[in-house]
């Protein structure tokens, strides 16, 4: 240890990890030195380190589908391989049954514990066919969490139904919605949504929404899309954001970093961005995240959809708890032909023995639901 404590001593961003090391989370301008740096390792024993002060040497992981409803949305977002407009040849929306036999066939095969529930902002879907499929769901599938419907989506039905997001929140809840991913907030620095995605909300109306569902009681992920158009105090501010929200509510569960596949999408087509941000970042976002979130937001995640496997073992390494999910049925990111977007459970029991861990799984709110 005595090494390691040189070690932060000599670095130029050793007083952040010492002030992490002793309970104290980095200010704005500390994440910025942070993202700044190349000590991705030290950073990464750290926030390891306050990880297993927490969670020992366990990780977590969660069997379920994402269930991508409609792939029809009127928001054009550049980094999206998977939407289609109305009326295209290739658009669709799945049917009541057709969303049970989803669900039927994962709880039948794999005992999934959670229905991830996300897709495009359909202009002709109201707010009853969510509560249709909600309650299905919880209804014949009790054990099945409903973990659904980013804000934008959120506001899109509001738009619908000519409603209160607040109000959309309450019926959604009524019929099973339990909680909301992090989805829509990308970068929550309005500059550089108008150039990934200009229709969508503004970094405040995703707050808001956040704060609405949190205070109506579902609890909800947070994520980052990095590796596009953002500067590092961009990602510093939407660091500083969740963390504010997250002192007023505790409505966060978990904070996931993803990485933007630039394949098949406006922005690579555009020249815009030509290439993902690669695994050095992934594990420098990780630790940053451990950092920042430390005694705030409990669970940090793997991030492995779009950095694969052997990334995601890592990130466990440099402050992430949770590996995340199974992801069958995945159709967004598979759309950038970046990867196989699906890995069966034993896949991830696997990979995390391998490095050591004890492995959990667990239900939609951090709960075991067994050790293996």
């Amino acid at each position: 240890m005595s090494q390691i404590t040189e070690q932060i001593h000599a670095s130029e961003i050793g007083d952040i990890l010492e002030n992490s090391l002793h309970g104290k989370r980095p200010a704005i301008d500390d994440c910025v030195r942070l993202l700044e740096s190349d000590d991705v390792f030290l950073m990464g024993l750290v926030a390891g380190a306050l990880t297993q002060n927490q969670f020992g040497k366990k990780v977590s992981f969660v069997n379920n589908i994402i269930l991508n409803y409609t792939n029809v949305c009127i928001t054009d977002c550049k980094f999206c391989a998977f939407y289609r407009p109305p009326g295209d040849n290739e658009a669709y929306t799945l049917t009541l049954e057709q969303i049970e036999a989803r669900v039927k066939t994962a709880w039948d095969l794999f005992k999934i514990r959670q229905v991830l529930i996300q897709g495009g902002h359909n202009p002709n879907l109201g707010v009853e066919y969510y509560e249709d499929a909600f309650r299905m769901i919880r209804t014949k599938f009790p054990q099945v969490g409903v973990h659904g419907l980013s804000a934008s989506e959120i506001d899109m039905i509001a738009r619908v139904e000519k409603s209160s997001t607040k109000e959309i929140i309450s019926r959604l809840k009524d019929s099973g919605l339990q909680s909301v991913p992090g989805a829509g907030s990308e970068i929550l620095v309005d500059p550089v949504k108008k150039i990934i995605s200009p229709k969508k909300i503004s970094s405040d109306e995703w707050l808001r929404i956040m704060e609405e569902a949190h205070s109506t009681g579902l609890p909800a992920s947070a994520t980052m899309m990095y590796g596009h158009v953002e500067s590092v105090q961009d990602i510093a501010e939407h660091f500083n954001k969740i963390a504010t929200l997250q002192e007023k509510t505790k409505g966060f569960m978990a904070f996931i970093p993803w990485s933007f596949e630039p394949n098949n999408t406006l922005l690579q087509k555009e020249g815009t961005v030509n290439f993902g941000a690669g695994g050095m970042q992934l594990l420098k976002m990780i630790a940053i995240s451990r950092l920042v979130y430390d005694g705030l937001i409990p669970h940090i995640q793997s991030s492995w959809l779009t950095n694969g496997v052997g990334m995601a073992q890592l990130a466990l390494q440099y402050g992430a708890d949770d590996f995340g999910g199974t992801l069958i049925g995945e159709e967004v990111v598979s759309c950038t032909g970046s990867r196989s977007t699906e890995l069966t459970s034993q896949r991830i029991i696997d990979s995390i023995r391998q490095i050591g861990y004890q492995v959990e799984e667990r239900d939609n709110f951090y709960n075991t639901v067994c050790m293996h």
